[in-house]
């Protein structure tokens, strides 16, 4: 019979708590990809750090921090020693691992995970240093032995696949009592070495679904997920086992099918992978808000396999693949916004093991009832009859002994119950308060500890705050990175024709002078004086100013004349603001303009002195004379 050790209890310690750590690898520039050349969007900064162009503001940048930054120089083997090769001996010592790729579709998932005969991906480069592993601890513990199996499926349309087995239908998704996520009749295939790997697998990722679209000539229609299972056995007593799981999962990229071009079924199958994406999005929110609601696992296929690797009890690396190019902008931000919700979340792995317990053969066990009985009779039973041969030899009470006695006896018995129940439950009493205080205690001691959990808490989110803020705006020695303009050609627009005009020469008019009598009328309690002279044009049809505008002041009276300009002259020191845009051509700006002189310099002593002020020319104070003097005549 098997059952459950504790953490602390099993040969192999483990940290309580394992944060998720996430890698970015950046795919590199492809010119075919961006049409019109403008260049990439997105750029490392470092190891950790890379920058993305703020499309709300195109003259600034955004910049993430991760674990690990691949840039578009790193190869398939910085890849897996940097980020998945530190979690693999976990499964060795009965813990869960998981590594899975995230990111649009054509940034290069199935790239990574999986590679080429010439650069081997993540899933080959981890099954071979697990066989190096289990090698290594057979040579060092004798007494422990190891086995190695592999599980392979595809989650296609929300319908869980066997990829060993092609034929069969959807498999469903269990849970044991103790929390672990099971799929019943999914096949389990015993490996010996890498070489057998290598002959199971390979078949069995031609099975995978794939399709062509715009965007990717090979792009998965469904996500993979490998199993590689590690039982670690102990040849001895007390015969412990533990058991070790590691999933390598390729997930399907989001798909905008606006660029993709999906029609029928890749349509539909566009709509399972983008559903699955967006209830893993959901499940890292809830995970990151803490306890306050369900953590939404059960809403897709996908996030019950993974239940494990988030927010579970495994080791987890997330690998985010982003493209570079503008056509594929917002998928990468997107991209780049889960990955960094994704490092807030704290897995906590255990040591999954069991220990059988130690059987009786049934000849040992005969054996034994004989040397005890001699006769091969049940132990109890002859106990029994034991127990009645005492009570037989005992000597029985006389009927005719006396009365008082055996009551006394009786009282005296009685009385001693009595007190040594009262005994008892004062003792009882005290045992129950001396635990309440003991748990009131223990509860001051939590609730003081949590306290200090949540004040560390604010404080790490103030700081967070606080970086965020500082990301938004950065300053690096590198060049700025801006969007290119565009290369493409434009089309032009159709443009109006415009004939020029024909210059016509004009026969010069003898000179002639027309002088009309000044014309006085009134209309509603307004008199204006009106005169025309009109001269003809010489030297090739040149305008010169009519005589009015120069001589107008000839023709009023100089009193009248001198009266208004003193009127004038008294309302520019002493009127207010109002009075002030009362004047002719005077606005509201130029009003305050001649207040400000006022105040600075003091009144004016002549009409003159307003071309002193900004904006009043001298043709301007001409026109202001004349037309607020025949105004004050006219009224």
């Amino acid at each position: 019979m098997a059952h459950r050790v504790a953490v602390n209890d099993g040969a192999a310690g483990s940290k309580r708590t394992s944060r998720v750590r996430v890698a970015v690898r950046l795919r590199p520039y492809m010119d075919k990809q961006d049409e019109k050349g403008e260049g990439p969007c997105v750029r490392g900064l470092g190891p950790q750090k890379l920058e993305i162009i703020n499309w709300r503001n195109a003259t600034e940048t955004l910049q993430y921090q991760f674990d690990v930054f691949h840039g578009e120089q790193t190869t398939q083997q910085e890849v897996f020693l940097t980020s998945v090769k530190p979690i693999l001996p976990h499964i060795l010592n009965g813990q869960n691992a998981s590594v899975f790729a995230y990111g649009p579709t054509g940034a290069g998932k199935t790239h990574t995970m999986l590679g080429s005969q010439e650069q081997p991906g993540v899933i080959p480069r981890a099954v071979k240093e697990v066989f190096k592993l289990v090698d290594a601890q057979e040579k060092e513990q004798d007494g422990w032995e190891y086995s190695v199996g592999m599980s392979y499926l595809e989650i296609y349309n929300e319908k869980v696949l066997d990829l060993l087995s092609p034929g069969s239908q959807d498999l469903p998704i269990r849970e044991d009592k103790d929390r672990n996520i099971l799929i019943p009749g999914l096949t389990h295939t015993p490996l010996l070495s890498f070489t057998d790997f290598d002959t199971h697998f390979i078949p069995a990722s031609l099975n995978r679904t794939t399709a062509s679209t715009k965007l990717n000539q090979r792009s998965s229609r469904s996500h993979a997920i490998l199993l590689i299972k590690v039982v670690k056995s102990q040849r001895g007593p007390p015969h412990r086992q533990q058991t070790g799981k590691l999933y390598l999962v390729d997930l399907a990229g989001s798909e905008d099918n606006r660029r993709t071009g999906n029609q029928g079924i890749r349509l539909k199958e566009s709509g399972a992978i983008n559903l699955s994406l967006f209830t893993l999005s959901k499940v890292v929110d809830a995970l990151n808000a803490g306890a306050v609601g369900r953590v939404p696992y059960r809403d897709s296929k996908l996030t019950r396999l993974l239940q494990d690797s988030l927010g579970g009890s495994a080791h987890s690396v997330m690998i985010t693949n982003i493209a570079p190019e503008y056509i594929y902008y917002f998928d990468t931000f997107s991209a780049l916004n889960f990955a960094a919700k994704s490092k807030q979340i704290v897995n906590r792995p255990f040591v999954r093991e069991t220990v059988l317990a130690p059987t009786i053969a049934p000849g040992k066990r005969a054996r034994e009832e004989q040397e005890a009985g001699g006769s091969g009779e049940p132990q109890n039973k002859k106990s029994k009859e034991g127990k009645k041969a005492e009570r037989s030899s005992s000597p029985p009470v006389h009927p005719h002994s006396s009365p008082d006695s055996s009551v006394l006896e009786r009282l005296l018995a009685l009385e001693k119950m009595m007190m040594g129940s009262a005994e008892r439950e004062r003792l009882n009493l005290l045992k129950t308060v001396a635990q309440s205080r003991k748990e009131i205690q223990m509860l001051k001691e939590k609730q003081k500890e949590l306290e200090d959990k949540a004040n560390m808490f604010n404080k790490q989110n103030e700081t967070v705050e606080k970086e965020s803020k500082d990301a938004l705006l950065f300053k690096t020695d590198l060049p700025p990175l801006h969007r290119k303009q565009s290369t493409a050609a434009k089309p032009r627009k159709q443009q109006a024709v415009v004939t020029p005009l024909q210059v016509s020469q004009v026969q010069p008019l003898q000179q002639c002078a027309v002088v009309c009598k000044p014309s006085q009328f009134l209309d509603k309690k307004k008199k204006r004086i009106q005169t025309e002279v009109c001269e003809g044009k010489e030297n090739g049809g040149v305008d010169r100013p009519p005589a009015d505008d120069i001589n107008w002041e000839s023709h009023l009276d100089s009193a009248l004349l001198e009266q208004s300009r003193k009127k004038i002259l008294q309302t520019l020191n002493s009127g207010s603001l109002k009075d002030l845009k009362s004047l002719q051509l005077i606005g509201d700006k130029k009003a305050k303009l001649i207040m400000g002189w006022r105040e600075i310099h003091g009144d004016f002593t002549q009409l003159e002195d307003l071309k002193k002020i900004e904006g009043i020319t001298p043709k301007r104070f001409t026109s202001f004379i004349k037309a607020n003097i025949l105004s004050s005549m006219g009224k």
